[in-house]
């Protein structure tokens, strides 16, 4: 039987830059994967912090009554409750003045005002130890869209108005600021799509906090005022001393952490794998499956995202056994059972049908797990030593990438194992005719 039956487990999603703009509802402090700053010794960022308070004082932002103060924390930089601080109460309050959003940039002449941040790339040596990995396909696709535009502002902008510009802005400018604006502003607020707050960038994320809504808006600054503040509250309370945390985003998996803002968690249900499936354009019954895939809100191309631990997404076999469809079961997508494929494909179709996808998807399973240069017991034993953030990172990534890939091959392997205890189409409908008697035997009714 002719397969025409792609299936894609590396690289990952390809980078998209208009998810840039709509993922996250907000981005953070903490240093990208693949972009970062340098850290200043504590007692010039000490100084830099106090300095930065002082300007934000003399704007009338904050005073000694403000409840959080920026401060140095295990993470790097990190609001500090300078007092006992209660549930949902606000912490701070950044007036509109001070944002930086598209409008803002529009109005103004671009300056390099930052020329005190030396930005770097993840280094070829770093990238090597995500050999195999998703996230190193999604970290290099976004390494790549940078080069090209880059290329495009540099044609557009850099170079026609020079004059802007008081010092030459460099491919690593251009990542860097791109770096901060991706895991430092907030984006699907009131009526901004994108936006930098001073101070409230700072706010570092917990895992130990599951409230995402409400922690942050942007409201009237007062009843007879037209001006309008972002309020940052905290979603637990807080002893004098300890620090202002927020949760960043529950949805998002360990490897978009870690590209977006340079951890990762250690809770399972953040790590997970992308499946991604396609209908060949060369199937020949390639227009009957993908208008079968749209009718039922998916495409040509499918991404399936498989938490370790978790059950597979529902809608993952069904569009496997629409992939594999061929020889005597193409039958199913004649018109006569457009309306009701999807759920016949939610079943198994057929012994065929239902041993090729297994047999794929664990091919494709041990190719993936091929590509990695260390075994999960290998990285559970670096896990154990004390490495540099960006190794930690790598070998956690990989250790649980290769743990859901093992629990899929394990899924698919238990179903092959099954193949003969499996009712198919044929036999499910010879019953609803009442052809099959109670120990499966088919009924032959003669004429009278």
């Amino acid at each position: 039987m002719a397969t025409h039956f792609t299936l894609s487990l590396s690289p990952s999603k390809p980078f998209k830059n208009s998810t840039f703009f709509t993922k996250n509802p907000f981005l953070h402090f903490k240093k990208p994967l693949f972009i970062t700053s340098f850290q200043s010794p504590q007692p010039a960022a000490a100084a830099v912090v106090q300095t930065f308070w002082q300007w934000l004082s003399d704007q009338d932002v904050v005073s000694a009554k403000t409840p959080a103060k920026p401060g140095l924390v295990p993470q790097g930089l990190g609001l500090v409750a300078q007092r006992d601080i209660s549930r949902n109460e606000v912490v701070l309050e950044i007036p509109k003045k001070l944002w930086i959003n598209p409008d803002v940039v529009a109005a103004s002449e671009i300056g390099n005002v930052c020329s005190g941040l030396k930005p770097w790339c993840r280094s070829e040596e770093e990238l090597a130890e995500l050999q195999g990995t998703q996230l190193l396909s999604t970290t290099l696709g976004v390494k790549s869209y940078l080069q090209r535009e880059f290329l495009k502002v540099e044609e557009e902008i850099l170079v026609p108005h020079k004059q802007l510009f008081t010092s030459p802005v460099t491919l690593d400018d251009f990542s860097w600021a791109f770096g901060i604006l991706r895991s430092r502003s907030f984006s699907r607020l009131r009526g901004q799509n994108l936006v930098l707050i001073p101070l409230a960038d700072l706010v570092n994320h917990s895992p130990d906090i599951t409230i995402e809504d409400g922690v942050y808006e942007i409201k009237g600054a007062g009843l007879f005022s037209r001006d309008l503040i972002f309020s940052l509250r905290s979603p637990i309370s807080l002893k004098a001393g300890e620090q202002v945390l927020i949760q960043y985003n529950l949805n998002m998996s360990n490897a978009e952490l870690a590209v977006d803002y340079g951890f990762i968690e250690a809770k399972s249900d953040r790590n997970m794998y992308t499946l991604t499936l396609q209908i060949s354009e060369s199937d020949p019954f390639f227009g009957d499956k993908l208008d079968i895939a749209e009718t039922n809100g998916l495409g040509e191309i499918a991404d399936f995202d498989i938490v370790l631990g978790n059950p597979l997404p529902p809608t993952l076999l069904p569009y496997l056994r629409l992939v594999a469809l061929g020889g005597t079961d193409v039958f199913l997508l004649e018109s006569i059972f457009r309306n009701t494929i999807w759920g016949h494909l939610e079943l198994p179709v057929s012994r065929a049908n239902e041993e090729l996808i297994c047999r794929v998807v664990r091919d494709a399973c041990k190719s993936a797990l091929s590509g990695y240069h260390t075994t999960i017991e290998e990285d559970e034993k670096l896990k154990r030593k004390e490495l540099n953030p960006r190794l930690e990172i790598a070998v956690g990534i990989r250790a649980e990438e290769k743990k859901v890939l093992q629990q899929i091959d394990k899924i698919f392997k238990q179903r092959q194992s099954e193949l003969d205890e499996l009712e198919y189409y044929q036999e499910r409908r010879l019953k609803d005719l009442g052809l099959v008697g109670e120990q499966g035997e088919i009924i032959f009714w003669e004429s009278k």
